[in-house]
């Protein structure tokens, strides 16, 4: 019996050991090391100051909801938009009812606050994204709401939309998807412009 033990049980404990020492300490230590020497601002969260103060990151969308403010997409976590410790989409397909009747009911919100609008609707603004939590929106649903917001701030349209110019991101790598705008940057620095005003 002590013979199975030192040849067989041994050296599985010692594999163990050392394994568990190589995935669980060291690779986590390396990777963490290396990221925040290489990308310290993304190994932290991407987060966003305002007066010293973290008021959320570029990665994970807010809820605005005040006409003086850009929207985002709409989010369908639970128990509220935006919750970023239940990240999800609401898994209903394109011809699901309730799907559509969401869908319905976003696109006439929309047109009633933003009268002014007679186009179409942009897509991401009346649909939720997939992990209900998409920081980002089009150029084109910015645009679709400067109006708004430069009515509700009593700023010149053309200075709102001059700020949506500014801060238009363009694909990634230059190929990559499609020019678009963080909303929590844009009204941060809408809040900025209102205090210039």
């Amino acid at each position: 019996m002590e013979r199975i033990i030192v040849k067989v049980i041994r050296p599985l404990l010692v594999i163990f050991g050392g394994l568990s020492l190589l995935t669980g300490l060291a690779y986590p230590l390396a990777t963490t090391g290396i990221a925040q020497a290489v990308f310290p601002a993304q190994a932290n969260g991407s987060l966003i100051t305002k007066d010293g103060k973290v008021v959320g990151s570029r990665l994970i969308g807010q809820n605005f909801s005040g006409d003086t403010y850009f929207w985002g997409r709409p989010s369908a976590t639970s128990p509220m938009p935006y919750n970023a410790g239940n990240s999800s989409g609401s898994n209903l397909g394109p011809t699901n009812k309730a799907q559509l009747d969401a869908v319905k009911g976003n696109v006439d919100s929309l047109r009633k606050a933003h009268p002014t609008q007679t186009g179409l609707v942009p897509v991401d603004l009346a649909t939720a994204s997939a992990s209900g939590l998409d920081p980002e929106i089009s150029v084109a649903a910015a645009y679709y709401q400067v109006d708004r917001v430069a009515a509700a701030r009593k700023l010149p349209a053309n200075a709102v939309r001059q700020l949506v110019d500014g801060h238009i991101i363009g694909e990634t790598f230059g190929l990559l998807g499609e020019p678009r705008i963080n909303v929590l940057e844009l009204n941060l620095a809408l809040d900025q412009l209102s205090k210039k005003a």
